[in-house]
C-alpha cells in the first residue's frame, strides 16, 4: 500500500449535500474571539459546512442546519448559539 494518498474520515473540502439548509435553523453558531483554531468543530460538522481560515474557525451559513455539534464539542467553548433571525 506504498505511494496510496488516503483521505481522513469523516473530512471533507466541501459541504457535503450541495442543498443549502440555512432555511432549517432554527439557531445558528456564532464563533467568539475564544477560538483557538484547533479544528475539533471542523471535523465533528456532519454538514462539511465549517473550516479554519487564519486560526479561527468559520461556518458557511448557506449549508448550516443548525445543529450546534460543533459547540458542543468545542473544547474552548468558544462557539455560541444564536436565534436565527
Amino acid at each position: 500500500m506504498t505511494g496510496r494518498k488516503v483521505a481522513k474520515a469523516g473530512v471533507t473540502s466541501k459541504p457535503t449535500t450541495g442543498l443549502k439548509k440555512s432555511g432549517w435553523r432554527t439557531f445558528r453558531p456564532v464563533i467568539t474571539e475564544e477560538c483557538r483554531g484547533c479544528g475539533i468543530c471542523v471535523m465533528h460538522c456532519p454538514e462539511g459546512c465549517m473550516k479554519t481560515e487564519n486560526k479561527m474557525a468559520k461556518v458557511d451559513y448557506d449549508y448550516c442546519k443548525g445543529c450546534l455539534l460543533c459547540a458542543n464539542v468545542c473544547a474552548f467553548k468558544a462557539i455560541k448559539s444564536e436565534m436565527e433571525k
